[in-house]
């Protein structure tokens, strides 16, 4: 069974940082895409926004333009850890966090995803 655990999220001043982490479990890591995304206050039908994910084998990226240069996405794979280091955060950056693991992203769309329960990140202006 595949488990997500989120850990790290918490209240923030605009302009501090906080390390996310995503603890993977029941699959094997090195075939999965992982990936964050977020769901702001007051949004729940709305659909969740594509943060960043990394490919758990051969490293490469992906940000969305509004964390890029800000955030920044790391796997260990000897810990089955995805982290999301994120700098400078701003107001707009206050979410719920949900960690998400595919063996198949076309485009930025997790195919037959797995999520975690989420992690709240506030950011106080």
């Amino acid at each position: 069974e595949v488990q997500l655990v989120e850990s790290g999220g918490g209240l923030v001043q605009a302009g501090g940082s906080l390390r996310l982490s995503c603890a993977a479990s029941g699959f094997i890591f090195d075939d999965y895409v992982i990936g964050w995304f977020r769901q702001a206050p007051g949004a729940p039908g709305k659909e969740r926004e594509g943060v960043s994910c990394i490919s758990s084998s051969g490293g490469s990226t992906f940000y969305s333009d509004s964390v890029k240069g800000r955030f920044t996405i790391s796997s260990d794979n000897a810990k089955n850890t995805v982290y999301l280091q994120m700098n400078s955060l701003k107001s707009e950056d206050t979410a719920v966090y949900y960690c998400v693991a595919a063996t198949t992203v076309v485009g930025q769309r997790f195919l037959s995803p797995s999520w975690g329960r989420g992690t709240q990140v506030t950011v106080s202006s």
